[in-house]
């Protein structure tokens, strides 16, 4: 049914409502998977301290099962492949065409995204209904208080990339009700959402954060804990996109008063050695196949069939004209793969690989957030404030570690230009670029200059209706509440 197609793709709810003369008969998928019956909340489950710390369990676990599509692999193919660090590669016609800037409403990596992190949502929405209600003696309130901030933050981070991708979306905050006759005609709206404005959006995603961050643990068994280092990074780069200066300085500034520090080595980073290390603040931990491994490495590394997410002529060239040999080594490792592929943007004699995540049994973490970011992004409001001089200090922070001579930007328009280079050579196949150029306004200049490995232009097109994706036309056949972006 239409309905319940879209409860099961956005609300998740988890329990199937019975058939019954006061019921209707609306069974979404996910609520079939878990089963029960009766109360029509995917929050059910939670009853005492053991199921609320599962359910916490679960949502993180969605990081590395549930939604591993997107954390392992789609999140770094549209943060760099979409920009100009990389080409799609591998053989898939939905990536081309994001790739591309040429994609359609039935595109299936934007359908499956917009899934993933809606599921990551509902996830988290049922953790911060139900926990504050369990009344298990044994949860107490601290713990209660932070196992809701830590699902705070788990949707916040969801639709800090829902509103990104997508511009407008449906603020989904609420559980979805038991169904009954009586009452859908109020529950409609719940049911087929309308899209919410990205400032209504916005806004929800700092409320979130501002009430996770006194909450969240302060410290946890490994960097995959959400703690406030964790919480105020995200702040900062909410704050940075919507070009609130100052906040984003206050935010950075309670990141680096934690004590994170950098790591004497770039290279310590990506190595495999040093894992959870001083200098990451949120961190996906993988440890095998059995409890959700990282295969994203195999696809970007090329042991697989596939081989996605190329480094491009351009990145390469950046990194060759800034003489950056120390990042350029840890980030990008080459090979001859004669024989194995034909490719039109490379030789196939020296093909370039993303090479920060390269350990290809499964065990390779993912660092989302780490302190190089921060600092960068403390730069970029001082420079921004008028503080020039503190901005050069920190980008040359980053850039001694690098092996490299301070930057020689004068002024305002020089220095922005440093931070986004900066940026771009420090942080390059970690989801971060398309970022930066969207919320820069430096999208079209950026991408129309694209050159391929001879010099000449790729002829990107992206228009301003093609920053943020289409909604998922499946969405909209089953919610008519939906209405599609501009040019698609």
């Amino acid at each position: 049914m239409k309905k319940s197609n879209y409860i099961a793709l956005v609300l998740g709810a988890s329990v199937l409502l019975p058939a019954c003369q006061d019921q209707l008969d609306l069974q979404p998928v996910s609520q079939t998977v878990v089963g029960g019956s009766g109360t029509g909340t995917a929050g059910s489950s939670i009853k005492d301290a053991a199921s609320a710390e599962a359910a916490l369990a679960g949502s993180y676990a969605i990081f590395k099962n549930g939604s591993a599509e997107y954390y392992v692999m789609d999140y770094f193919i549209l943060g760099d492949g979409q920009a100009d660090n990389s080409y799609a590669g591998a053989d898939n016609a939905a990536w081309f065409e994001v790739d591309e800037f040429r994609i359609l409403s039935t595109n299936a990596v934007s359908a499956r995204d917009w899934q993933y992190l809606y599921n990551h949502v509902a996830s988290a929405n049922s953790i911060i209904a139900n926990v504050p209600k369990v009344p298990d003696a044994s949860l107490s309130a601290t713990r209660k208080a932070q196992i809701v901030g830590e699902a705070k933050f788990i949707r916040a981070r969801a639709y800090f990339d829902l509103v990104r991708i997508f511009g407008d979306v449906p603020l989904v905050v609420d559980e979805l009700p038991t169904i009954t006759s009586e009452n859908v005609e109020e529950i409609y709206g719940q049911l087929y959402p309308a899209r919410s404005t990205a400032e209504e959006v916005y806004t929800q995603i700092l409320k979130d954060l501002d009430e996770a961050a006194p909450a969240v643990p302060k410290t946890g068994p490994n960097k995959m804990t959400v703690t406030p280092g964790a919480v105020h990074t995200l702040q900062a780069k909410v704050y940075a996109t919507r070009k609130d200066w100052a906040k984003v300085k206050e935010s950075a500034d309670k990141v680096i008063a934690l004590g994170y520090t950098l790591m004497p080595n770039f290279e310590d980073l990506w190595d495999g050695k040093h894992e959870n290390s001083a200098e990451a603040i949120f961190e996906l931990n993988f440890e095998d196949w059995s409890t959700g491994g990282n295969w994203g490495s195999s696809m970007f590394y090329g042991t697989d069939w596939k081989k996605f997410n190329t480094p491009s002529n351009d990145l390469l060239k950046a990194y060759d004209d800034e003489k950056d040999v120390v990042r350029k080594a840890s980030t990008i490792y080459t090979a001859n793969v004669t024989g194995k592929w034909s490719d039109k943007y490379w030789a196939l004699t020296k093909f370039p690989f993303a090479y920060k995540m390269r350990n290809t049994d499964a065990s390779q973490n993912i660092i989302m957030y780490r302190l190089a970011d921060v600092l960068l992004l403390k730069a970029e409001a001082l420079n921004e404030t008028g503080d020039l001089a503190g901005a050069r200090t920190l980008v040359n922070q980053i850039r001694t570690r690098a092996k490299l001579p301070a930057t020689t930007a004068a002024d305002q328009a020089a220095m922005r230009l440093a931070i986004e280079k900066e940026r771009r050579l420090e942080l390059a196949f970690e989801g971060q670029r398309w970022y930066d150029l969207l919320r820069t306004g430096r999208v079209v200049p950026v991408m129309e200059a694209v050159k391929d490995g001879s010099g000449a232009s790729l002829n990107y097109k992206p228009t301003e209706n093609r920053l943020v994706w289409p909604i998922p036309q499946g969405e909209i056949d089953k919610n008519g509440n939906l209405i599609q972006n501009k040019g698609y």
